[in-house]
């Protein structure tokens, strides 16, 4: 005759039969789902970099780019001084009595800056019959801006906002959070320094132009 062990304890004491099963299926369970586990912290680790692109995109969408008010039409444009990618500095005030497209951007030798850049030198000499400067301004260095002019062949002013603090005055900050930029806008100032134009959606593709005729129509007034 067999006796079990477990029938000698005490009834509180005996293990239940049962119990035996329930842990060994939770066994099973567990030892089956862990490779799950583990291929599901791989995918994650595997997306990590696509969440946090995707970040990025979300708030160069819709990230702050208005740190103080823009300033209005119609009131006098915020002097500044600022060096160029010669590294000499350059005031607004400097240009009274022509026309001045001053245009912020994000950051050199990327595609839509790149464009927008081209696009202005290319109808250079347009702005030069108009009466009209054209000054850029972002806030990386001038010598960020000095390698830019060279590879692209830019023969306009472009400012070093390094402090940001132009850029903010003009509400053309854009907060990404992990970095601040130069928001991509342009105001268009008259001669007697007063703001006539603004542009606060630009698409570098066509906005050249767009600045050119409004330039034209002001002009005939």
């Amino acid at each position: 005759m067999v006796v079990r062990f477990d029938s000698l304890l005490p009834l509180q004491h005996r293990r239940d039969p049962n119990l035996g099963k329930a842990h060994n299926a939770l066994e099973e369970r567990t030892l089956m789902s862990m490779p799950e586990r583990q291929s599901k912290k791989s995918n994650h680790k595997l997306l990590l970099p696509l969440y946090i692109v995707a970040l990025l995109l979300i708030l160069a969408l819709y990230g702050t780019s208005h740190a103080k008010t823009v300033p209005a039409v119609g009131t006098v444009a915020p002097d500044f001084t600022l060096n160029s990618q010669n590294g000499t500095p350059v005031s607004l005030k400097d240009f009274r009595g022509k026309w001045v497209v001053l245009y912020f951007y994000p950051k050199d030798f990327t595609s839509g800056c790149t464009l927008e850049a081209h696009n202005f030198q290319r109808d250079l000499a347009q702005y030069a019959a108009r009466n009209a400067v054209i000054l850029g301004v972002s806030v990386q260095d001038a010598n960020s801006h000095q390698k830019f002019c060279a590879k692209e062949g830019l023969n306009f002013k472009l400012l070093a906002d390094i402090r940001k603090n132009v850029s903010s005055t003009y509400g053309s900050v854009m907060d990404l959070g992990v970095i601040k930029l130069s928001a991509r806008h342009t105001f268009l100032i008259r001669p007697d320094g007063v703001i006539a134009r603004e542009y606060m959606k630009v698409d570098p593709k066509n906005h050249s132009e767009q600045v050119l005729t409004a330039l034209s129509e002001l002009q005939q007034k």
